[in-house]
């Protein structure tokens, strides 16, 4: 026998809600051009059939050894929301000509959800703030500056003569003794070059899951192109990207990753997309000959020569302050050798003598002295100069010979004609 259901009057039904109710209550997009919410919910999680999920949930699981985690319907719909409104401030634009208020989305489409939410992960590297580090706080490597601008300031700025054979530089290799000034050039990049920063390290994209890595470096590279112009500063890259073949103990997901960027970086080549790779190493007889040929400038970033180690010490050590006559010549002599975080360190040791004189005092009291009542730091004395020399010594020139070999066959310069 058939059943019937029925209702009293006045009441609602627990099985049938007022759908037309609900809907009427949320909020509207704008009458736009705007994605019904099953083509928003194919295009973020994949369109894949709940009944599929299901049959393959465990196998995966067993696989990655996660299972993962399930959106509830609200957020998705509140994602769903949002994007229909962009769409929708997109589209007035359009229509008003304000071509001002169009902003690119923050991801691009990707074709499944593992895609876009490895994009995620990747969007914490993109430096939002500037480094503030200016072209001119960087003393001497006048070479990398130029080579720097060359590929990344001036196809923005006139990119009419960029075409061609004169295309940008696709990447470029900045090698030397650590302490030199390398990722300061970066960050002045960062400043100057007003493009996308990504500040990639190998544990951006190195993962402990299966298939991961390669897929983060396509990921890198897709996010690049959407916001291009973007530059990609890879620093350390021998971590990443060492000679293949050489350990017996190399893992096949390493090969993996290191071919995937290799394809990637090769790809920025046949495009027009100003996408900028940007590396830095310390150790650059240790990386790939594939990847030397694909980074196509490689700079030298040597230890700082007479002229910037005076400069430097002007800087960090000026008389007005130190009340001294600081003696730059004797500095200048005695410190060659020295790279420039080394010389930072110098001047913060002979800085720090006047202030250890002034604890002594202060810690010989017996009572805690108010802090607006402590007395101003004493100035630098010609013997303090003397004991930060002898406590800090060089720690970059041991393998200069080997930089300036490589830089021999393997460096770029830009040399004027009559240098040539």
């Amino acid at each position: 026998m058939q059943r019937q259901c029925s209702t009293l009057p006045g009441s609602a039904s627990r099985s049938s809600p007022d759908l037309d109710g609900i809907w009427t209550k949320l909020p509207r997009a704008p009458p736009t051009d705007l994605p019904d919410f099953k083509g928003f919910w194919e295009s973020r999680f994949g369109g894949k059939k709940e009944q599929e999920t299901e049959q393959n949930g465990h196998a995966n699981g067993v696989a990655n050894g996660s299972v993962r985690k399930r959106t509830s319907d609200l957020a998705v719909y509140e994602q769903f929301e949002q994007q229909a409104r962009q769409t929708g401030v997109r589209a007035a634009a359009i229509r008003d000509g304000n071509a001002d208020a169009i902003q690119k989305p923050l991801l691009p489409s990707f074709e499944s959800a593992e895609m876009r939410n490895l994009a995620e992960t990747l969007l914490r590297d993109i430096i939002r703030g500037s480094p503030d580090v200016k072209w001119e706080s960087i003393k001497g490597l006048e070479n990398a500056k130029r080579l720097l601008k060359e590929a990344v300031v001036m196809p923005i700025k006139y990119p009419k003569y960029f075409t061609g054979l004169l295309s940008p530089w696709k990447g470029i290799l900045l090698f030397g003794p650590p302490g030199t000034g390398k990722t300061m050039l970066a960050k002045a990049v960062a400043t100057e070059c007003k493009t996308t920063f990504f500040n990639i390290s190998a544990s951006s994209i190195v993962s402990k899951w299966r298939g991961d890595s390669e897929k983060l470096v396509k990921v890198l590279f897709e996010l690049a192109r959407h916001h291009a112009p973007s530059t990609i500063f890879l620093d350390e890259i021998d971590a990443i990207i060492s000679q293949r073949g050489e350990a017996r103990s190399e893992h096949e997901a390493s090969r993996r990753l290191k071919t995937e960027l290799l394809i990637q970086m090769d790809g920025l080549t046949k495009t027009n997309d100003l996408v900028f790779v940007l590396a830095a190493t310390n150790l650059p007889w240790e990386l790939d000959a594939a990847m030397l040929r694909r980074l196509e400038k490689r700079i030298l970033v040597p230890l700082p020569e007479a002229e910037a180690r005076h400069a430097m010490f002007e800087e960090l050590l000026p008389s007005t302050t130190s009340k001294l006559e600081v003696p730059y010549d004797t500095l200048v002599e005695k410190t060659e050798g020295y790279s420039g975080s080394d010389i930072r360190l110098v001047c913060k040791e002979a800085a720090m003598q006047p202030l250890r004189r002034l604890m002594s005092v202060l810690e010989a009291r017996d009572e805690l002295v108010p802090e607006e009542e402590l007395p101003e730091v004493g100035p630098l004395k010609p013997e303090d100069i003397e004991v930060a020399l002898r406590n800090t010594r060089p720690s970059a020139h041991l393998h200069a010979h080997r930089y300036e070999k490589f830089n021999q066959d393997y460096g770029s310069q830009i040399l004027s004609q009559e240098q040539a």
